[in-house]
């Protein structure tokens, strides 16, 4: 993958998780970290990806996702669900679930079972991903949003 082409789906997650905030009616003042937040969320899948595959690469890219989104709720004073719910958007398997609509009603069982599969399979990593962060205490956000703070307050 060339690095044109990186940049290039970096600045597409960028916009798409913005544009997305605008169409759930993010607040305005949230739209730089959710889109900062989807970005490196797909930017860390596509890293992944050079090692793992598509389903872990996905686990790992939700992670971090959700943990930036329980980091910034920590230092906006929001709700991590308006971070999460946008910057999750980049990893949802949304053309999987297109092609295996398209192959059942064209016909194609095998094509549909095999792309519903994947699909499923993105899915359940990032719920996994979503779990696992979630099994974090929140004292630990609250440590670190604290400590973050703090060193931004000293520059």
């Amino acid at each position: 993958m060339s690095a044109s082409s990186v940049l290039t789906q970096l600045a597409a997650s960028l916009v798409g998780t913005i544009a997305f905030s605008l169409l759930f009616g993010i607040p305005k003042k949230y739209y730089a970290a959710c889109g900062a937040i989807g970005m490196t969320g797909w930017g860390a899948y596509l890293f992944f990806r050079l090692f793992l595959g598509p389903t872990f690469s996905t686990v790992f890219a939700a992670v971090i996702v959700v943990f930036l989104s329980r980091l910034c709720a920590v230092l906006l004073l929001c709700p991590a669900t308006v971070f999460l719910i946008a910057g999750i958007f980049p990893l949802i398997p949304g053309g999987g679930i297109y092609w295996t609509t398209y192959y059942l009603v064209v016909g194609m069982q095998n094509l549909a079972v095999k792309t519903g599969y994947s699909a499923v399979k993105t899915a359940a990593a990032i719920v996994l991903g979503i779990v696992l962060v979630g099994l974090i205490p929140q004292k630990v956000f609250r440590f670190l949003g604290a400590r973050f703070s703090k060193g931004a307050a000293r520059e």
